[in-house]
């Protein structure tokens, strides 16, 4: 689709938030609200993403508000960036568009106890080990391989399943999201083609946005949090971002193809057809939620073999074992995903499906699905922003319950298509641009890295701007990245 502006209304509600009234289009059903500042919103305009937002908010059984994070830009069906949540008890629907072909695709952030100094001279060695060891790019496979009977445990029972397998601890399953599992997963509803495409690529980092980075602490905004957390100025972290791969692009596209004359079954009126979706207690709503909660399990798997793998790298080089070097989870954060959870809703207490497609969870201080070392900070938020610039760590807090279903941004946001960013990047290399900036960059591909050059990026600074002011997350941790590799 060419890229053309939202002419649509904008109402500025305060200085990071504004309003598509439910009155721009009838079959709205409630508000579209958006976080922004002023600077981000005018970017925003620049495409029809908030048309996306009043679209989504079509949706039967839709509560409050269709939402947008700073970073919103278009999506298929929901705009990138988009969160809504849909009471079953009111006819509430579960759409794959709102959680994205990679489902579960989401980031996590590993310490050390090595600092810059230790690291500077070894960053090329790091970093070129890490390409070799991780498999990267279309059609790169794992050295890690899974039968049939092992694929549907693996689906079933997310990362602890790798716990036997000796590539993961007890301890990297407590301080992921869900404890890497969602309930609900039905791997028979996961097609022999989305296991044959999974199977080979479990530890596989794909291409696209997805990376892993070598990462210095360089400004801490939250002493006390950062120390929880285990961060400190000068420090040395890996932060990995991939999803599901094969596997769940496969699940979203035989959910589409299936949900397709749905809605009209049901007398669901849509202005998109992208927004196909069932009710979530259809037999086709259950069927998309078994295989969707297998793939979500799948992804958890790949981010851990994937840091299994970096970790080893890190002994090679160092000379030490991985438990030497402290290089324990931060957190692991899903950003494509829908959940059942219990939120506020008015003066009731309801259990909703909240879809977040680019989207972090950010649940505040004192709640009881956060690690209990992290209960009195709130839950750990990882921002990816650009290979060319940085990334955050930030902490849930009180407002993200209060206004956004418990949720925050989940990166920069595109400012061009990645079709757009090879086009302007003709005769550089942005590998050596990289360098000038201190960073050592890996790829499989020029257009690996052309396409998502910094400025192909909205600045991460601004976007994490705005959740903070909203009182969505605080910040707690800047890092700037020294080493990436990509597909």
């Amino acid at each position: 689709m060419a890229k053309t502006a939202y002419s649509g209304p904008l109402e500025k509600v305060n200085d990071w938030l504004w309003r598509i009234p439910k009155s721009y289009k009838a079959g709205m059903r409630v508000d579209g609200l958006i976080y922004a500042s002023e600077e981000l919103i005018e970017l925003i305009r620049d495409d029809q993403a908030p048309e996306q937002v009043a679209n989504v908010a079509f949706l039967p059984g839709i509560q409050v508000a269709s939402l947008a994070m700073p970073d919103i830009h278009w999506g298929y069906g929901f705009c990138i960036g988009g969160v809504c949540a849909t009471d079953p008890d009111e006819g509430g629907v579960i759409s794959p568009g709102g959680v994205g072909y990679d489902i579960n695709c989401g980031v996590r952030l590993m310490r050390s106890n090595l600092f810059y100094q230790d690291v500077k001279p070894h960053v090329q060695q790091l970093v070129d080990g890490l390409f070799a060891q991780v498999p990267t790019g279309v059609g790169r496979s794992s050295r890690y391989k899974f039968n049939e009977n092992q694929m549907q445990q693996l689906l079933r029972h997310g990362s602890s399943f790798l716990i036997a397998r000796g590539l993961a601890v007890p301890r990297d399953i407590q301080y992921t999201e869900a404890h890497g599992k969602l309930e609900g997963a039905e791997p028979e509803f996961v097609s022999e083609r989305a296991v044959e495409r999974g199977s080979g690529q479990c530890g596989t980092l794909g291409s696209g946005n997805h990376f892993l980075e070598v990462q210095v602490v360089d400004a801490i905004f939250d002493e006390e949090a950062a120390r929880t957390m285990g961060l400190a100025k000068d420090m040395v972290c890996v932060m990995i971002h991939s999803g599901s791969r094969g596997l769940g692009y496969q699940v979203c596209d035989d959910a589409l193809k299936e949900l397709r004359g749905v809605p009209e079954k049901y007398g669901i009126e849509l202005p998109d057809r992208q927004l196909a979706c069932a009710p979530v207690n259809s037999p086709e709503g259950r069927k998309y939620l078994g295989a969707m909660c297998a793939a979500a399990n799948f992804a958890w798997c790949n981010r851990q073999v994937l840091m299994w793998q970096a970790r080893e790298v890190f002994e090679r080089v160092f000379s030490k074992s991985w438990e030497a070097l402290h290089m324990d989870l931060v957190y692991d954060v899903a950003h494509n995903i829908a959940k059942f959870e219990e939120h506020q809703v008015g003066k009731q207490k309801k259990r909703v499906w909240v879809h977040r497609k680019g989207a972090t969870r950010a649940y505040p201080p004192g709640h009881p699905e956060i690690p209990e070392s992290y209960r009195q900070i709130g839950q750990p938020v990882i921002i990816p922003g650009d290979m060319g610039r940085a990334s955050w760590v930030l902490v849930g807090q009180a407002g993200s319950m209060e206004q956004t279903f418990g949720t925050a941004c989940h990166g920069a946001g595109r400012l061009l298509s990645r079709t757009a960013a090879v086009k302007q990047s003709q005769g550089r290399r942005i590998d050596k641009e990289l360098l000038s900036r201190g960073v050592v960059a890996r790829a499989r591909s020029w257009k690996g890295l052309a396409g998502e050059q910094p400025a192909a990026y909205k600045d991460v600074d601004l976007v994490v701007e705005v959740v903070h002011n909203a009182n969505l997350a605080a910040k707690v941790a800047r890092m700037r990245p020294i080493g990436v590799i990509k597909g």
